[in-house]
């Protein structure tokens, strides 16, 4: 097959899932002999045309002088090349700036969208422009050929309010097998000695909630926070939380250190509200993390009876006190995670869910024609 990437900021992987996820199912599906393109904006670090076997499309993106709407001119340049190119599937990821213009896309092609999470839910944004991602959501729904749910609560919501059926294929995740405590002495931390949350700074990832359970309990163990927090809000909760207990560490990019940094954790807590598999949840599971979510539906679907629950700061607070990574109930949730992560979360098994999934969306779109 050869097969298109569009809706990321480009591989290799510099940014984010996203990004992550097509460098990872790029390189794959090259290896199972396909011919696999991926678009990366014209100023991205790598410059070459060939990465790991993949061809790189570079295509002007002029986010970095006209902001936000510098990704739809740079969608626009992607589809557009995508019309000349005889590609058999484009698989786009995510739909935030595309959508609108869907009716580019070419129709020889099969479309296959990666619906991501409920990004109108984002509160970060304002409400017209919440407005506005709702429509993007439903056009892309309409331009698509095939949808694909990285979680059942993406799915049941897709059926539900579209009456759209969608193939779920999950994110994947790495098993963590050599922890080293020396790769993160210089925090000054014993290990299991301290609670820890990874995620953007932003309202509907419960940092306030999570924050004000640690406060408010009467644990002495420190509490991490890993994200960038050179922000409006990231500002607004270094003022409003100034408990020495709390560490704002900033992002930290190195995977080897955030996968000791989970491991060595107490509690890991998650609290993630706007759906979706999440990369950084599979990465805790995948690291033998203790985790702690918000109690929602997509945080449930993957984690099921194997973690904590929070709902407000008074239980986050309640689990932090009565919580320890000890024990045979702890371990027995540690260790269904991790064979979870074998079982259906491993990136040999997606990537191989994606090939199957694009061959019989093919083979379908053949026999219709």
């Amino acid at each position: 097959m050869k097969i298109a990437i569009l809706g990321t900021r480009g591989i290799p992987n510099h940014y984010g899932g996203f990004e992550q996820f097509a460098e990872y199912l790029s390189k794959g599906l090259v290896q199972f002999g396909h011919s696999v393109y991926v678009y990366n904006p014209h100023n991205h670090v790598y410059q070459q045309k060939n990465w790991e076997g993949v061809h790189i499309l570079h295509q002007f993106d002029p986010e970095y002088k006209l902001g936000t709407f510098g990704q739809f001119i740079y969608d626009f340049n992607c589809i557009a090349d995508s019309r000349k190119r005889d590609f058999d599937i484009i698989l786009q990821l995510g739909y935030t700036s595309s959508s609108v213009w869907g009716w580019m896309l070419p129709k020889q092609a099969v479309i296959i969208t990666n619906m991501d999470g409920l990004e109108w839910r984002r509160t970060k944004y304002s409400r017209m422009v919440q407005k506005g991602l709702k429509h993007a959501e439903k056009w892309a729904v309409q331009t698509s050929d095939y949808l694909i749910a990285d979680s059942i609560g993406i799915q049941n919501y897709l059926k539900n309010n579209y009456n759209k059926d969608s193939f779920f294929i999950p994110y994947g995740a790495f098993l963590f097998h050599s922890p080293d405590f020396t790769t993160i002495a210089s925090y000054y931390f014993q290990p299991f000695s301290y609670d820890m949350l990874i995620a953007r700074l932003e309202p509907e990832n419960s940092i306030e909630e999570i924050l004000q359970g640690v406060t408010d309990s009467k644990t002495e163990r420190p509490f991490l926070v890993i994200g960038n927090h050179a922000s409006a809000y990231g500002n607004y909760l270094k003022t409003k939380f100034t408990d020495k207990r709390i560490r704002f560490l900033g992002a930290i990019y190195n995977i080897v250190t955030l996968n000791n940094l989970r491991y060595y954790s107490n509690l890991y807590f998650h609290g993630h509200t706007v759906g979706g598999t999440n990369p950084s949840l599979l990465e805790a599971m995948a690291s033998s993390a203790l985790i702690c979510a918000n109690d929602n539906e997509f945080n449930r679907s993957i984690l099921g009876e194997d973690a904590y629950y929070f709902t407000d700061s008074t239980s986050a607070k309640q689990i932090l006190e009565a919580v320890i990574k000890s024990g045979a109930k702890e371990n027995s949730k540690i260790n269904q995670n991790i064979r979870k992560i074998e079982q259906y979360y491993s990136w040999d098994k997606i990537i191989k869910d994606y090939e199957k999934f694009m061959e019989q969306c093919l083979q379908q779109k053949v026999v219709v024609s």
